[in-house]
């Protein structure tokens, strides 16, 4: 489901390892929101309106850092290693309305999901991000 974007090749795994954590996490949060809105449009019907309701309930601090304990234990170390670069990076704010704690668990649940998209791990992606649960049913 998830391709590097076409016309462009994916990074070396030490080039990707590289970049600021928050620059993966920039990168990953659009890739985790394009996954999350790609598989409800597959399986929901309904508007705009309540396809965008349905991946806010997906695609916040709480939800994602839900979704990084889930999968911490099947990384590889080379993703914990960048799972942990994300969770301690240093960022200048915090959003309201979230504790420190999911927001950094959400920061590297996006990196880490930069991260592989960077480096065309594609496969891997899938099969990670496969892993989240969605909500059954038509609205």
């Amino acid at each position: 489901m998830i391709g590097i974007l076409s016309g462009r090749e994916a990074m070396t795994e030490a080039q990707a390892a590289q970049l600021a954590p928050l620059t993966l996490a920039y990168v990953g949060d659009s890739v985790f929101d394009l996954f999350v809105r790609t598989v409800l449009i597959q399986r929901h019907t309904g508007n705009a309106g309540a396809l965008h309701k349905k991946s806010v309930k997906m695609v916040n601090a709480r939800a994602q850092a839900a979704f990084g304990n889930s999968i911490r234990d099947g990384l590889t170390e080379r993703e914990l290693n960048i799972f942990m670069r994300g969770r301690n990076a240093k960022s200048a704010t915090v959003p309201k309305n979230m504790s420190v704690s999911d927001y950094k668990h959400a920061t590297a649940v996006e990196a880490l999901v930069g991260y592989l998209y960077l480096t065309g791990q594609n496969e891997r992606l899938n099969e990670l991000l496969g892993g989240m649960e969605f909500e059954n049913g038509t609205e």
